[in-house]
């Protein structure tokens, strides 16, 4: 049960004075959120800057360019002429020092005579620029009388925001919010914040949305690192009573005597690398001791994870037991078939595998196999955790985390078994901080070498302006019957100069149609899954030979034949999604070439993240480049900026605090692992706050 103290947050924000249904939509959008968001969404949602209004300058005294507060009086109304709607509505105003012109486009008819009434003084405040030779304000950001200014914060916060939500819509729901705020009893222990020098929760809250100064919003400042701290914290505890249910002492082990998995080895075309051995035998051993295994095995694109995953299912399945792989996406989950079914059959393993698009009398008779115990392996996606999946003896399960999962799917893959060993895999390689952050304490396991036959990748940088001599060059290769990726970029929401990401490929596609015609494909995200896996197929096989996509070929597309990739835009995409997309070629025989196509000028990040591409294929090294350069956004391969089911911490800023909240959250398993008690009441609090309340329910379980 969620604290009573908490239900004022837990509000819609649909409850808040001027949040109507039109706004609840945009909030959604806004917030992330697929039901109406609550009050604590609202609350979370941090600033990203701050507007300094605190500059009073006299007219003649104020910079262009800069954001200035004016006393004036109002002198003069100019309309625009009859029928010349598009022409500025200006409004003379002055103090002893000079005059300023301010201008509105298309204001509501008898708008500005209210606002602005002649004779009277106003404060004016907003960006100044010269026009003319006169001062100009542009749409001023506030117009107030006297007592209005009074009330006038000097600073104020600017947020994100979506398109058709005003910045003032947000300023004046989350100052409602704050009103809402209830006493919450500290969950930091004394010692953590007298160390840190945090202020309590609410404070932190009040200072940044409510700054006092323009350092109080900054993420390395004491009231947002207070807020990374306590998400920090609620994450660690989580993944700490979930360690400690997977952690409970298991009665049967499930590591057999390996004639299985000798089986698999021989059947591979390849050795395998001394990293795979290691990481193979690591596993066993772990399946062997009377705990409960839970290990991370991460690895770069094609080192061979799918091969040590399938070895690891073959040890439990030598016990007579199940195993079940679940995947983020369903082309995902079919490249893992496609990889182990050859080798399974081999060795005599039944597998098969259950998405969302299985129906019918085939969904049926797959079920009845698994509950039968006819099925040693199950690969599938999120569909292997409804309640109608039922396994005989579930002894392992293995997460292809792609970082979509969370500890609810971890945790209800798990229950479907008694005393379930868990293999988390993690195609991106993570620095280590953010192992930590993401993982909590696993053990892990790296495979750092590519399989042998791989080739190695040769990697250009080029300007947009020599796209034509590209264009040519792949005719040239068409002709030679080579296969190509084409990957246009996915344009975030916030780009408003430019396309959405489907009318960018969809333009690509048809003027390289044009140019080549019917071998060129297409395939996007917003395409049906039949019609992509139609498409895809078709250049798997051939029938089409250069592949416009978005970034949907990123994981899980095998095609050996494919040599060269084209990534335009390449200075928008992060460098561990360059690398992940790099990795789709380079599979087969033949010497590959990536060409990364930037527009000029690239900004100085975007010149840095190309340089490192360029230079390496280490994924390892590149993961933490992308951590120095970027922000752990892209170090998991995501489009925000921050570690997704994270609104607040950053772990390239509160990397230090990662540890410290980790020790925390060890020394309450420690104290008080039922949260019983005052603090256990707070702590509660802080669980669901922070959406990490799925933990609650193994408190002292088992």
């Amino acid at each position: 049960m969620r604290p009573n103290v908490l239900n004022p947050l837990f509000a819609p924000v649909t409850s808040l004075a001027g949040v109507g249904p039109k706004q609840d939509k945009l909030f959604r959008y806004l917030l992330d959120r697929s039901e109406t968001p609550r009050i604590v969404d609202l609350l979370l949602h941090l600033p990203s800057n701050v507007i300094d209004r605190r500059a009073q300058p006299d007219i003649r005294d104020a910079v262009p360019g800069t954001v200035v507060t004016l006393k004036v009086t109002i002198d003069r109304h100019r309309a625009p002429p009859p029928g010349r709607s598009r022409a500025p509505y200006t409004v003379f105003a002055s103090d002893d020092t000079g005059t300023v012109m301010l201008t509105y486009f298309r204001p509501q008819g008898g708008y500005l005579d209210k606002l602005l009434p002649i004779g009277e003084v106003r404060y004016v405040s907003g960006t100044v620029q010269m026009f003319d030779g006169t001062l100009q304000m542009v749409h001023p950001d506030r117009v107030v009388d006297e007592e209005g200014f009074a009330k006038l914060s000097g600073i104020d916060p600017v947020y994100p925001l979506t398109e058709g939500l005003a910045i003032g819509s947000v300023r004046r729901a989350v100052a409602q919010a704050l009103t809402k705020l209830p006493q919450l009893p500290e969950w930091i222990s004394p010692e953590v914040v007298r160390r840190c020098s945090f202020p309590d929760f609410s404070a932190a809250l009040h200072r940044i949305h409510q700054p006092e100064e323009i350092t109080d919003i900054l993420p390395d400042g004491p009231f947002w690192s207070r807020l990374a701290f306590d998400e920090l914290l609620a994450n660690q505890l989580a993944l700490a009573l979930v360690r400690a249910q997977l952690r409970r002492a298991a009665g049967t082990r499930h590591a057999g005597d390996g004639h299985l998995r000798a089986k698999i080895i021989d059947a591979l075309p390849f050795a395998l690398t001394p990293s795979q051995q290691d990481a193979a035998r690591a596993i066993a051993e772990d399946l062997g001791k009377p705990l409960r295994m839970l290990r991370l095995l991460q690895g770069d694109v094609g080192s061979g994870k799918t091969v040590v995953a399938l070895l690891a299912a073959a040890a439990v399945v030598e016990e007579g037991r199940q195993s079940a792989l679940m995947a983020p996406t369903e082309i995902l989950a079919r490249q893992h078939i496609a990889t182990i079914a050859p080798l399974a059959e081999r060795a005599g393993l039944r597998v098969a595998i259950l998405t969302g698009r299985d129906k019918g009398k085939e969904r049926r008779d797959i079920l009845e196999r698994l509950a039968n115990g006819e099925i040693d392996l199950l690969v599938g996606t999120h569909a292997l955790i409804q309640d109608e999946v039922i396994f005989k003896s579930l002894a392992l399960a293995i997460v292809d985390e792609q970082h979509r999962f969370g500890v609810r799917e971890r945790l209800l893959l798990t229950g479907k078994g008694e005393a379930v060993d868990m293999l988390v895999l993690s195609a991106t390689p993570i620095p280590r901080t953010l192992v930590m952050t993401y993982f909590g304490d696993m053990d892990i396991s790296e495979l750092r070498e590519k399989p042998a036959g791989r080739q190695p990748i040769d990697t250009r940088v080029v300007p947009n302006s020599r796209l034509g001599e590209i264009i040519d060059a792949l005719g040239r290769a068409l002709d030679a019957g080579k296969r190509i990726y084409w990957i246009c970029p996915l344009v975030e929401e916030s780009d408003a100069e430019t396309a959405l990401p489907l009318v960018d490929a969809t333009q690509r596609f048809e003027s390289l149609q044009k140019k080549f015609g019917g071998v060129v494909g297409l395939v996007h995200g917003q395409m049906k899954p039949k019609d992509k896996d139609a498409a895809m197929a078709r250049f798997a096989s051939g029938e089409t030979q250069l592949l416009v996509a978005t970034t949907v070929v990123e994981v899980g597309v095998d095609v050996p034949e494919a040599t060269i990739m084209v990534i335009e835009n390449a200075e928008r995409f992060g460098l561990s999604q360059l690398h992940q997309l790099r990795g789709r070629i380079g599979r087969g025989h033949e010497a590959s070439t990536c060409i990364l196509l930037y527009h000029e000028p690239a900004g100085e990040i975007a010149t840095a993240r190309l340089r490192v591409i360029r230079e390496t294929t280490d994924g390892f090294r590149i993961a933490e480049e992308d951590l120095r350069l970027r922000g752990e956004g892209d170090v998991l391969g995501t489009r925000q900026s921050g570690l997704p089911g994270f609104r607040i911490a950053r772990p390239e800023i509160h990397g230090g605090l990662v540890a410290q909240a980790r020790d925390e959250a060890l020394r309450i398993m420690q104290d008080d692992a039922k949260l019983d008690g005052e603090r256990g009441e707070a702590l509660r609090c802080l669980l669901y706050l922070f959406e990490r309340d799925e933990a609650i329910p193994l408190i002292g379980a088992g």
